[in-house]
């Protein structure tokens, strides 16, 4: 039977009686407005022939829907509406079944539990992300998912925003059941229920579930919430499908969806979203195509080395580990082993799957066992001397394609790329620690780091699954530079009048998970130490500097790791401690300053403003391309919350409501 158009992206075919509708909405098949008109004219062609026994949707290339247009957010609606296409699915009169070929998520999601039945292929997925932008399902998500597969798992499925793969649909009843050509299986469970009663989702009873079930899945979700609406509400939502019937329930959603979209909360994580998706994008390198990867040397098997390791090991790369001893080869081998034995206990890898990453490890103290290696990452001793004298030994070892890349976090590596017989092969990877979990890594382009170097290094972190932020050369690149800038603001404050834990607590009462000299104290406060007395020489005896970190570091106050740092910590807890208001009530003293009380706000304020400025000399200087970035480097390295939109964000928003 010949192709029927019904949109230029939704086109059928009869199969065997049944009308197979497939949308090609390229990169995501997203429901945009000529996809829900082109679904639509199928319906209705299916209705009025007495030939199609029932209809069949599915999805061209690798995703089923990705979900809305997100490009229509904020815009006048065009009919039909999301929630109307999949009143017409559901209330049809013959049976409609979802082929899901590939990722079903958000509004494509509620079109296939819209359907009377829902055949799973082997790439499928399943998943309801609105509350990470922000939102709640708006198109009855939160009121069918509920009918389909109970309260205490729809509650942890659309709180969390996760997606479950095909496997786990069926477990928990979402799909009907697994194929290899889902179109196939769909086919005969269309022509199984012809004439039967149709099983419409948004009629069944929602199953009854104990009571301290759900206040444990609701408060599980919350807990990760930090604050934000959506999670909540998307509880809330889950809930009332418990109590009402589903027009009640679909208007009670709808009202909560329009509301939080309209939401400052939304629009941060909206910005995020869009940031994202620019952030892969450098001017220039669009056309140029990255050299191949296969075999990665790590030289430094220590915290941040075997994080690095295993992360490429768990995305299909060799790994080359280089130490300088046989015993740290060993201890090197045993903590990436370790490492990946965890991953295994978290259900983040297979033990078939660990064992293939060990196959392609090699550990080893010969310097000549990375001559294969496409792309050599140092992970040694934060030293200029340490680091120079590596690469130029690498020169004489690897081929002249290989790509070198330091992973510094302080020093320049323009000078280490310098030292060497071909600067423009070298680039920054900084990694975060621990590596095989931070998502961000900041791509430092160095002054002489050719085009093709720059986007392999690009490519190479993005098949990592992590998020890669170009930055230029600068001291600290984005993430420490804007760090320091808001911890010597934090140093001022304390020497005004604030004490560590209100500082603290005004930061994690914003949404940070942890405020930052408790963050000073689980990091060591002995590296910046180090850094402040190399500086000390240079430093402008006019500007501002406060002693008291200086004085905690002399009284052997390390941090956590020394028992006693900003805080003390008897029995591993953090607690306050009278000796450091001493410290601070002294060093005031010394410098005459009458101490006097801040508000969190005038705290987070003074922070924010902190990080805005320096994020707007990064940009000035041309070592961020666009505050976007800035935002993304703060949200994924520093812990800054994604529902705030990062510091550019946030100083934007408040100049246009000081503005408004």
């Amino acid at each position: 039977m010949a192709e029927i158009r019904f949109s230029e992206s939704v086109s059928a075919r009869l199969e065997e009686g049944v009308l197979v509708v497939t949308i090609d909405n390229p990169p995501v098949n997203a429901l945009s407005a000529h996809v829900r008109s082109g679904l639509v004219a199928a319906l209705d062609h299916a209705a009025n022939l007495p030939a199609v026994a029932g209809v069949v949707i599915t999805g061209a290339g690798n995703t089923f829907i990705g979900g809305a247009d997100i490009r229509e957010f904020g815009k006048p609606p065009i009919e039909p509406t999301i929630p109307e296409v999949i009143e017409r699915i559901e209330t049809f009169h013959k049976p409609v079944v979802s082929a899901v070929n590939g990722a079903a998520l958000g509004g494509g999601c509620e079109v296939a539990l819209a359907c009377h039945g829902r055949v799973a292929g082997g790439k499928a997925s399943f998943g309801l992300p609105e509350v990470k932008l922000g939102l709640v399902p708006g198109a009855g998500g939160t009121q069918r998912l509920p009918r389909l597969i109970g309260m205490i798992a729809a509650i942890d499925l659309i709180g969390t925003g996760r997606a479950v793969k095909g496997a786990e649909a069926v477990m928990l009843g979402l799909a009907d059941s697994i194929a290899a050509d889902p179109v196939d299986a769909a086919l005969a469970f269309v022509q199984e229920h012809v004439g039967k009663p149709l099983r419409r989702t948004g009629m069944i009873a929602v199953p009854s579930a104990d009571a301290a079930a759900i206040s444990a899945a609701q408060a599980k979700v919350l807990a990760k919430a930090r604050g934000q609406a959506a999670p909540a509400e998307a509880v809330r939502l889950v809930k009332a499908a418990g109590e009402h019937d589903l027009k009640q329930g679909l208007n009670e959603e709808r009202a909560s969806f329009l509301r939080l979209r309209d939401s400052a909360e939304s629009a941060a994580l909206r910005h995020v979203f869009f940031a994202e998706r620019a952030a892969g994008k450098v001017e220039g390198l669009d056309t140029v195509s990255p050299r191949p990867i296969e075999t990665v040397g790590v030289v430094g098997t220590g915290l941040m080395g075997s994080g690095i390791a295993v992360s490429a090991l768990i995305s299909g790369y060799r790994v080359v580990a280089l130490e300088q001893t046989e015993e740290a080869a060993a201890s090197g081998r045993a903590r990436i082993s370790e490492t990946l034995d965890r991953t295994v206990r978290s259900g983040r890898l297979t033990a078939v799957g660990r064992d293939a990453c060990l196959a392609r490890l090699q550990t080893t103290t010969e310097a000549r066992d990375l001559g294969n290696a496409d792309l050599v990452i140092e992970a040694v001793f934060d030293d200029i001397k340490v680091k120079t004298e590596l690469f130029q030994r690498l020169d004489g070892i690897v081929a002249p394609s290989a790509i070198l890349a330091t992973n510094t976090s302080y020093l320049d590596p323009d000078a280490i790329a310098a030292a060497t017989v071909d600067p423009s092969r070298v680039v920054g990877l900084h990694f975060f620690s621990p590596a095989n979990v931070m998502r961000l890594v900041e791509v430092v382009d160095c002054a002489r780091t050719a085009p093709d170097v720059l986007a392999t290094a690009l490519a190479f972190v993005k098949r990592l699954g992590k998020l890669p932020i170009v930055c230029g050369v600068t001291e600290g690149f984005i993430g420490n530079r804007i760090f320091s800038a808001y911890r010597r603001e934090a140093e001022f404050m304390l020497e005004d009048g604030a004490l560590p834990q209100e500082i603290d607590a005004a930061l994690e009462a914003y949404g940070f998970p942890m405020g930052i000299f408790a963050v000073n104290d689980m990091a060591g406060l002995e590296i910046a130490w180090a850094r402040r007395k190399r500086q000390a020489a240079t430093r402008n005896p006019a500007a501002r500097y406060v002693e008291i970190a200086d004085r905690l570091c002399e009284a052997g106050r390390l941090g956590r790791k020394s028992g006693r740092g900003w805080y003390a910590y008897p029995n591993g807890e953090r607690t306050i401690d009278p000796e450091v208001t001493a410290v601070i009530e002294a060093a005031r003293a010394v410098k005459n300053i009458t101490p006097r009380d801040f508000t969190a706000d005038e705290i987070m304020s003074r922070l924010l403003k902190a990080m805005a400025d320096e994020g707007t000399a990064l940009l000035a200087e041309g070592i961020a391309a666009r505050p976007g970035d800035i935002d993304l480097v703060l949200i994924n390295g520093y812990g800054f919350p994604a529902h705030k939109g990062g510091p550019m964000f946030a100083a934007e928003q408040s100049k246009d409501k000081s503005h408004g």
